[in-house]
């Protein structure tokens, strides 16, 4: 919601729809629209950490819900702390840093669908941006000083000059300025033009002049309200309100009836101009090549007012560069303006369609590989099973012959054993005899017929 200058809440509220358009056009499947505004979670400092309270202010006990949160990693520093309640909410987390400046954590699955999100982005971002211009020139025309005709007179000069949105909390901490945060003293309306002298971030100073003639009339009224901030509207009920960064991405969303924010006017604007640059060279050499890319991401630097190494991490798109490095630029059609374009914004948003086809393309190739990989894989996986069952039977046949080779020579033993039992039986039968017959003779010969004859 827009700072204001006065205690009356603000009458002209647009973020809630323009949350509620985002939310519904850009969330990934299985998330849901988080707002900080609505009650969440909060946290309590204790001896050995923090304690979490839900909505109604009970402590939560939940195991699985205290891991939840601390998995969020929120700094300890950190106040004013908002937790979502919902583990599928896009924004986990919100906080203040040490410096007074609001902190987000979002969900690991926004991150990596934003993260992943960089062609089509870009791409619609582009077939957007007649929309928001058509818009920002209707609202541009409105009568007396609504907010959406001094946000459309920022939103132009962003188009137009590539100057960063600024927050509240730079200015306030650091004197560095942007857009939202000027001071009438940062202005000055000559005879047909506009111009802004101030210091932006990292000290860098601007000396910047517009010669739009709506944005002038836009800017002159606004330096006549009073109070230091510049760009101030007139609410439903005549209170004065500043305009902050925040409303000005609220705008963009309502406007293009996507997830745009100031930061991609610059992303734009500085692949735009990279590819306008690098389309117009000739290279010899792929040494020559990273030379003039080197000088280009200078320059965009300079239109940015930004250092080299940011600008090719976060303002030029990787399709430039990949496309100057391959030799592609020089194939793209013919340069030609369209309604709301200009013909270097064509050309980039025809990189981008054929960016996004070719990574297609390569998903689809990667994917044939992948299923021709993953059959492979089986069938191995079938073949070495197969091998595995052949082992098996092998050693169960071979166990089974040492079975059989066993129990063979356990029976041979039984069989000798009962054979000598049978023999020994027929001996003690034939000695039994003996002894009978033995003792018949005896008995037959009377007494003394055993001992031996006297000498």
């Amino acid at each position: 919601m827009p700072t204001t200058n006065s205690t009356t809440p603000n009458a002209h509220a647009p973020a809630d729809d323009a949350a509620k358009q985002a939310a519904a056009t850009t969330m990934p499947p299985g998330l849901r629209h988080a707002d900080d505004s609505k009650p969440g979670y909060t946290r309590k400092r204790e001896k050995d950490g923090f304690a979490y309270f839900d909505v109604e202010g009970k402590r939560i006990e939940d195991e699985a819900e205290i891991q939840r949160i601390n998995s969020l990693a929120i700094p300890p520093a950190y106040e004013d702390v908002w937790i979502c309640p919902d583990p599928r909410g896009h924004i986990q987390a919100t906080g203040r840093d040490t410096r007074g400046r609001k902190q987000y954590r979002y969900h690991p699955r926004w991150r990596e669908t934003r993260d992943a999100d960089k062609y089509e982005r870009m791409r619609e971002f582009g077939r957007a941006l007649p929309k928001i211009r058509a818009r920002v020139a209707r609202d541009l025309e409105l009568p007396g000083m609504p907010c959406d005709k001094v946000m459309a007179a920022v939103v132009r000069l962003l188009d137009t000059t590539l100057v960063r949105i600024g927050s509240v909390e730079y200015a306030r901490e650091n004197q560095s300025y942007g857009l939202t945060t000027l001071r009438k003293k940062h202005v000055k309306v000559e005879a047909g033009q506009v111009r802004f002298k101030f210091r932006g971030k990292s000290g860098i100073e601007h000396d910047v002049t517009v010669d739009d003639a709506r944005v002038k009339r836009i800017v002159r009224r606004c330096a006549e309200l009073p109070g230091h901030d510049l760009f101030q509207y007139l609410d439903d009920e005549g209170n004065r309100r500043t305009v902050g960064s925040a409303d000005i991405n609220d705008y963009l969303r309502r406007a293009s009836g996507a997830d745009f924010t100031a930061k991609d006017y610059r992303t734009w604007a500085g692949s735009v101009y990279a590819l306008a640059t690098l389309r117009r060279l000739v290279c010899e050499s792929a040494a020559e090549a990273r030379r003039h890319i080197v000088a280009t991401v200078k320059e965009v630097a300079g239109l940015l007012r930004n250092t080299p190494a940011v600008c090719r991490r976060c303002y030029i798109h990787p399709a430039v560069i990949s496309a100057f490095e391959a030799d592609e630029l020089q194939s793209l059609p013919p340069g030609q303006s369209r309604r709301g374009l200009k013909v270097d914004e064509v050309a980039f948003a025809a990189l981008l369609a054929h960016a996004e086809k070719r990574a297609a393309k390569l998903a689809r190739q990667a994917g044939a590989k992948g299923r021709k990989l993953r059959e492979a894989q089986e069938a191995d996986s079938i073949n070495g099973s197969i091998s595995t069952l052949l082992q098996k039977s092998r050693a169960i046949r071979k166990e089974a012959n040492k079975a059989a080779l066993k129990a063979g020579a356990k029976t041979a033993r039984q069989g000798r054993g009962k054979a000598a039992a049978k023999a020994g039986v027929q001996d003690e039968a034939q000695a039994g005899i003996k002894a009978r017959a033995r003792s018949s003779r005896r008995a037959a010969a009377g007494p003394g017929a055993d001992k031996p004859a006297a000498g």
